[in-house]
């Protein structure tokens, strides 16, 4: 428990018709009652006049406390409830701070939520992916996070490693016994059996990631394919300048849409190709950069000669990197035959990009058609410690295969750290100060 009280303006900046700030920590009743609301008790709200130093009243309005530990941070907390003028609010702060509070850091009331086990780390990202939500899908999915979802698949995943781990390091004991004898038979079922369930978790994070911070599509291919055309055509709207003159663009342009409720984050690249001008090539190398870091590749082949485009785009992109492959201009060869899994499109008639567009919601939202009722909002590290989980799994299945079961137990201990990374019962207080400090103040 922190020794020290904190205060903050808990509802949004700008004018309002309520505003609510919000004290927390051991004092934080005593301040209240020095502010004009003496003897709050618990969940029961209470019409006050809070009060300045010298007795004049800064606003009327509402009190509220809840005890420790029975509250958001596990503390005493007050709420006061004014007219959500800042000027009054900053008040109010400024007074319970001249009663011995400190202006709370940003995302203070979660961070002592955390510390004092009202939720995991996982769960308290969850408050900020909520209050971040652009749309309903997005809230319920943070709400899942937030009421555990996610943090209970990842505990069950642990308390499957701690099974594991716990009969490996047993048998390092016993080295002259064989692993038949030790029933080892069972560990290597375990382990498959946890391989398993890792894979669909990281799936289902790595669908969450992608619902939270929508997919970073990078739109690349030859000069004149259609790139620009294809980005206007998403967009809705002239974006991007479009001539037929190659090399028209030279840099790398950003357009954020909203394909029914997922955000997707466009980028236009320079076309790809040997030779052109220093600026070109300076554009080409951004180009490169961006499909680095894509979700997606969008390339864009000219439908007339597609073996030119896929050579211009060869040396560039990552196999690893989804790629939709797009053949543009079938409106000026209306026999042309679109190879499988290919996509056949005219941006300047608009034929094909309903599939398009199709096709990048499949990739957001997976291939399972009622992905939406159970997923829950994640983020980019939590994918991150699922794959290094997996990652120290498959270590520990082949150490254990090769009968080198200290080296299996370390890998099992390394995979079930990174696990606790991502409900916070492992992580390092510099990890909790970045997650903490992207909140916002009353939070």
């Amino acid at each position: 428990m922190h020794t020290d009280t904190i205060a903050a303006v808990a509802t949004a900046a700008g004018a309002g018709g309520v505003g609510i700030v919000r004290l927390s920590g051991p004092q934080a009743l005593q301040i209240a009652a020095a502010m004009g609301a003496p003897g709050l008790q618990p969940r029961q709200a209470r019409y006050v006049r809070m009060l300045d130093g010298d007795g004049t009243v800064i606003d009327d309005g509402i009190a509220l406390a809840f005890a420790a530990p029975a509250s958001f941070t596990g503390e005493d907390v007050v709420e006061l409830q004014a007219h959500g003028s800042p000027v009054v609010l900053r008040a109010l702060v400024e007074r319970a701070c001249a009663l011995g509070a400190r202006t709370a850091r940003p995302g203070e009331f979660s961070e002592r939520a955390f510390l004092n086990g009202k939720l995991d780390l996982a769960q308290a990202e969850a408050v900020a992916d909520l209050i971040a939500a652009a749309d309903l899908r997005a809230a319920r999915a943070a709400r899942r996070s937030l009421d555990g979802v996610f943090s209970r698949k990842v505990d069950a995943a642990s308390e499957q490693l701690v099974r594991l781990r716990i009969h490996v390091e047993a048998a390092i004991d016993f080295v002259d016994e064989s692993l038949d004898t030790l029933g080892f038979a069972a560990v290597q079922r375990g382990l498959q059996a946890l391989t398993q369930d890792l894979q669909t978790l990281l799936a289902q994070a790595e669908r969450g990631r992608r619902l939270r911070d929508g997919l970073h599509v990078v739109i690349v291919g030859p000069p004149n394919a259609g790139k620009s055309s294809l980005l206007n055509a998403l967009a809705g709207r002239e974006r991007a300048i479009v001539t037929d003159v190659a090399g028209t663009t030279r840099d790398t342009l950003h357009e954020t849409i909203r394909l029914d409720g997922l955000e997707l984050t466009l980028v236009d690249t320079a076309g790809l190709r040997e030779g052109g001008d220093a600026i070109e090539r300076e554009g080409m190398r951004r180009a490169g950069e961006e499909l680095q870091r894509a979700d997606v590749a969008l390339v864009v082949v000219d439908a007339a000669d597609p073996q030119a485009g896929a050579a211009a785009v060869a040396d560039v992109l990552d196999p690893t990197t989804r790629q939709l492959w797009l053949h543009n201009k079938l409106d000026l060869l209306p026999a042309h035959r679109v190879p499988d899994g290919a996509y056949g499109m005219s941006t300047r008639s608009g034929e094909g990009i309903g599939q398009v567009v199709d096709a990048l919601q499949a990739l957001v939202t997976g291939e399972a058609g009622d992905a939406a009722e159970g997923e829950f909002s994640a983020r980019a590290r939590h994918v991150l410690a699922l794959d290094q989980a997996l990652a120290h799994v498959h270590h520990a299945k082949r150490e254990v295969d090769h009968e080198t079961l200290e080296l299996a137990a370390e890998e099992l201990r390394l995979a079930h750290d990174a696990l606790g990374e991502i409900t916070g019962k492992i992580s390092p207080d510099m990890l909790l100060g970045r997650i903490f400090s992207t909140f916002c103040i009353g939070k």
